[in-house]
Parts: structure tokens; C-alpha cells; sequence
């Protein structure tokens, strides 16, 4: 069922995609929803199970822990509320899944700061809600999800009239839309299957292979802070205090091996006796474990009597220094030894984190899209760049891995992002670290908060100062629009240049330098001392002269500064204090 559910939003991944209401060639909620649920497809595969409760459960972590995006983390959270709901059970009737749904319901909403209706929360409530409701009239799963699939269709072409800007575009929410997708495969896999209880074999994917990912855009590469390049030679490799990085999963009823009380306070402290860069995630009967030890066979020892240890990682992170000397010496770039690469999607294997550095008091992670931008806050105190944006969107295990990474008591992290926040809020509840998230949406706001940070401050007052700084810039951004359409007053034409100031469109020209100074006319209405232009990898010299040019005559009291950001898509970035 889950199998069928991801292969259906697969397929039409580019079509949720071409929902999203801005007309921008970044539109992205189908391909987070995709790799959200490709995850927890692969995990599902990955654990196999007896019960539809661990069936759900393995989907539910899977889901979790790939979720990007605001869509990708408000989907994990209907299918963790889903899983717990179900928690138990050997098979569940019409009622139990019923109730499950409304349960995952209500896991979402709380997920979500400021629920807006007209979106995938709406579709998910009113599919549930009638869920609970028929399932009193029926014992058939097949049944009730094909009244779930319909209901969840009708409040997908009701979403315009809850929120206007999609009657405005004329299209309906794009993360309920991957929803009914979902909710469309469940339907046909059930119908193909018939009988009237959901059992783990409909949840799992036995036979057939897994969804393809949707290809996702190549960014630039994220780097850790380098000072100088030659900062690993400084270290020599017997420094590496704790040189086994180990991962592995406790399985709590493999075989069935029920194993004793997991005490997870307690097993925690035990392992930071001999170890460092703890992560312990429990759910139910799987437990994620990840170590640095000096001693692996105690670790193991610990471990073994709560369960059956599998997918066991050891690496030994003296031979991987050894390794980047030797780099080093043969003169390969600082990028290809000293980097550390925490490209969103992929694991944060062969590198030894945080062991080049003492603990630090604080430690930063930001997201960015650019070589340039990148650049730009590794020089001004930030630790880590997690390589992703509107697009590329990191998810709740890229953070944890980052966080994981950083040798530092308090870690702050900028999204820089809207549609991020919600994923590295999720990282920072699943990490046992001290972890601030400060909400910023552009990359503006993130340079105006690294460079409000002080290190001699405390946490709370930095974490104010950062939000407070991140407030006050105003955020422009210039990009090509990929389809016609009228917003807010504005006509649009696919292949003009629309300008974004905030998370308005405000102009939409032919020609990009005419869309920039237009821009920038609207972001000066209020006034302004400090204009900062991020040029990208569209940026065209002679459209950045002018446009300096253009500046200096019209403003001259404004101070402006040109940075190359590399960013793709967006030509033009501009921030205004």
C-alpha cells in the first residue's frame, strides 16, 4: 500500500510541482514530498515486520527522518501520528485505520506554529474526519480509503475558496494534491489486494521494487570553516580522543528477542564514559544509535542485552585523518580534504566530525544555496553550510547529522528559508544537543543574524539579538518566471523577470535589468542606508554594471556593496538595512 501510495506521487511529482503558487523554476513540493516518502519507503523495505504496527512504525521513522520541507515534515508527522495510533496491533478494521488517520491529523496541526487552512492540513482533516464518520457504517478498508481518496479530492477543489491567492493563480494546494496522490495509490493497492482488514503485507512493498527519486538540481558543494587550509595538519591524529565512529540499530523484537527495559537516560550516560557525539533516537522497538568510543566492544556489550544490533557502521576516524594528510601533502585543493560535505540527501560518511576543533562555546549552521554565499558566512562565524534552498530543501537528518558534527555546547541554525524551518525544527527536537533555531527565511535575514552574533554573549541574548537583526533587513530576489499568470495585480508572462520583494511579486519585465530597478524602487519606498546585491550564476556583467551605475545616480547617499553569491536561478539577490 505505502509501496503504491509513493509510486503514484512519484509519477506526478512535476505536476505537484507546477501547483506551487509563485511562478518560479524552483517550485519544489512535489519533489520534497517524493524524497519524504521515498525515505520512508526505504525504511519500510529496510525492517520488515510481522504487525501493522511496526510496519507503520518503520514508515513513520523512514518518514521522519527524510522529511523536507514544510510539505515533507507536515506529511512525516500525519503518518507518525498515524503509526502511533496503530501501535499494537497485529492488523487493524476500518475503525482502527479511521481513527489512525485523525490521529496523524492531529500530530500535524500541532507540528505547525501557525496552521493555515486551504493547504494539506485541510485535506488531511476533512479526509479524516469523514473517515471517522463512515467507518461506522463499514468493516472494509478497501471501502473506507476509497471514501478517504474522494473525500480528500473534494476538499483539494475547495482549497481555492480558503485561501485566495490560489483562486488568484487558479490552481489548488499543491501539497494536498500529493496527498490525494497518496491517498490514490493506498486505493489501488487495497482494491488489487481486496479483503477487510489492512494487514502488513498491504503496508509493505514485498515484492516490487522502490519509487525512483525525483532528480533534484545539483548545488554547490557546503563546506565546513576552513582557517586556515591547512587547519587538519594541526591536529595531529592521535588528538582523535575517540577514534570509532560508530552507527548501528538496536532492534528490540528481531527474531523474537524482546530484550530488557531500555532505559534511555541511563543508556546514554553510559556511553558518554568512553564516548562523544551521542544520538539516540527510540521509537518503540527501534533504536538508533550513534557513537564516538574508544572502546566499540563496549558499546556493543552495552548494548546487545535491550535487542538484535543491525546495520552496524564502524569507522575508524585516525585511518580517515591519516588519509587527509596524505591529501594534503600531494597538494589537492583545500576543498577535496578539509571540506566537509553535508549535501542535502546524503550521509555524513567518511569525514570525522567535530574532531578538528576543541568544543566550542557556540557553533552555527546555515543553509545556502551558492559557492559565493557559502563563502560568504563561513568568513563571518558560521561553522557549517548545509548546501540547499528553495529547491534543495535539507531534511530532518541532514540537520541531525549537522548538529551531531559540530563540536559545540550551544549550535544556532539559520534555514534561511521559509520552507526549511519546519525540518530543522524537527532535527533540533530529535537531538539531545542545545540547538536554537533562528527562523530565518532569506538568505539577507541569515547574514543579518551571523552578523548580529557575539561570541562573548549568552545564548539567550545572542539568539534575541539574531532574531532581531534578521527582522530588520527586507529581502528582494529577481528569477525567471516558468508560466503565465496574474498575481496580486501583477501580469506575468513566462520567461519575464519577476522581482520578489519579501513574499510579494511586485514587478514582472522582459527585461532583467528594468525587473531589478524596479526592485529595488519598491524596496526603497521606506528608506534605506546599506543596499547589498548577491549576484548569481545568471548574472550578466554588463546587466551589474548598469545596474551600479543605475544605483549610484538615483541613490546617492545609499551605500552599496556587490558580493558574488553564485546562487543558481536567482540573477540577483538584494538586501536592504
Amino acid at each position: 500500500m505505502a509501496l503504491l501510495g509513493a509510486d503514484y506521487l512519484q509519477r506526478n511529482a512535476e505536476h505537484v510541482n507546477a501547483l506551487n503558487v509563485f511562478p518560479v523554476p524552483d517550485g519544489d513540493t512535489g519533489t520534497n514530498m517524493n524524497l519524504t516518502m521515498t525515505s520512508g519507503v526505504r525504511e519500510l523495505r529496510s525492517k520488515p515486520s510481522d504487525s501493522i504496527s511496526k510496519a507503520a512504525e518503520a514508515l513513520s521513522k523512514g518518514l521522519l527522518m527524510g522529511a523536507r520541507g514544510n510539505s515533507g515534515v507536515i506529511l512525516s508527522q500525519l503518518f507518525r501520528g498515524f503509526s502511533r495510533s496503530l501501535a499494537g496491533l497485529e492488523e487493524a478494521n476500518a475503525s482502527q485505520v479511521a481513527a489512525a488517520l485523525q490521529h496523524g491529523v492531529d500530530m500535524a496541526y500541532k507540528a505547525v506554529v501557525k496552521p493555515v487552512e486551504g493547504t494539506i492540513l485541510t485535506v488531511a482533516k476533512e479526509a479524516a474526519k469523514h473517515a471517522v464518520q463512515y467507518a461506522r457504517r463499514t468493516n472494509d478498508v478497501a471501502d473506507l480509503m476509497r471514501e478517504v481518496h474522494q473525500k480528500a479530492h473534494e476538499a483539494l477543489q475547495r482549497t481555492p475558496d480558503l485561501l485566495p491567492v490560489l483562486k488568484q493563480v487558479g490552481v489548488v494546494d499543491s501539497g494536498g494534491q500529493g496527498l490525494v496522490f497518496i491517498y490514490e495509490g493506498f486505493v489501488h493497492s487495497l482494491s488489487e489486494i481486496g479483503g477487510s482488514g489492512l494487514h502488513d503485507q498491504e503496508l509493505m512493498p514485498s515484492e516490487a521494487a522502490p519509487p525512483e527519486e525525483v532528480a533534484v538540481p545539483s548545488a554547490a558543494p557546503a563546506v565546513r570553516k576552513q582557517e586556515p587550509a591547512s587547519a587538519q595538519a594541526r591536529l595531529s591524529t592521535e588528538a582523535i580522543e575517540f577514534l570509532y565512529d560508530m552507527e548501528f540499530f538496536i532492534n528490540r523484537k528481531l527474531d523474537g528477542h524482546t530484550g530488557m527495559f531500555f532505559d534511555e537516560s541511563a543508556y546514554k550516560k553510559a556511553l558518554e564514559k568512553d564516548g562523544d557525539s551521542i544520538l539516540v533516537i527510540a521509537e518503540e522497538d527501534i533504536i538508533k544509535v550513534h557513537v564516538h568510543s574508544r572502546k566499540p566492544g563496549d558499546v556493543f556489550n552495552l548494548s546487545i542485552p535491550y535487542g538484535e544490533l543491525t546495520d552496524i557502521h564502524i569507522l575508524n576516524m585516525r585511518e580517515q585523518h591519516r588519509e587527509l594528510l596524505e591529501h594534503e601533502l600531494e597538494e589537492v585543493s583545500a576543498a577535496d580534504y578539509a571540506s566537509t560535505e553535508l549535501l542535502a540527501g546524503q550521509a555524513i560518511q567518511g569525514m570525522p566530525p567535530g574532531q578538528v576543533y576543541e568544543w566550542a562555546p557556540y557553533g552555527i549552521i546555515a543553509v545556502a544555496l551558492g559557492e559565493g554565499i557559502a563563502d560568504i558566512f563561513l568568513e563571518n562565524d558560521v561553522d557549517t553550510v548545509l548546501s540547499g534552498g528553495q529547491t534543495m530543501n535539507p531534511s530532518t537528518e541532514d540537520f541531525v547529522k549537522a548538529i551531531e558534527a559540530l563540536s559545540a555546547e550551544h549550535i544556532y541554525i539559520l534555514p534561511n528559508n521559509g520552507n526549511i524551518i519546519l525540518a530543522a525544527e524537527q532535527a533540533a527536537e530529535l537531538s539531545e544537543r542545545n540547538v536554537t533555531i533562528i527562523p530565518t527565511r532569506t538568505i539577507p535575514q541569515g547574514l543579518a543574524a551571523v552578523l548580529a552574533f557575539k561570541e562573548e554573549e549568552t545564548p539567550e541574548r545572542n539568539a534575541a539579538w539574531m532574531r532581531s537583526a534578521a527582522e530588520q533587513v527586507l529581502s528582494g530576489q529577481v528569477t525567471k518566471a516558468v508560466r503565465d499568470t496574474t498575481i496580486e495585480g501583477v501580469d506575468i508572462r513566462e520567461g519575464d523577470y519577476i522581482g520578489i520583494k519579501e513574499k510579494t511579486i511586485v514587478v514582472s519585465k522582459a527585461s532583467l535589468l528594468e525587473a531589478c530597478q524596479l526592485l529595488i524602487t519598491s524596496m526603497l519606498e521606506g528608506g534605506g542606508d546599506l543596499l547589498t546585491i548577491l549576484t548569481g550564476e545568471e548574472a550578466e556583467e554588463q546587466v551589474t554594471a548598469s545596474l551600479n551605475e543605475w544605483v549610484a545616480q538615483q541613490y546617492p547617499e545609499l551605500e552599496l556593496e556587490v558580493q558574488n553569491g553564485g546562487q543558481p536561478l536567482y540573477p540577483f539577490v538584494f538586501a536592504l538595512e
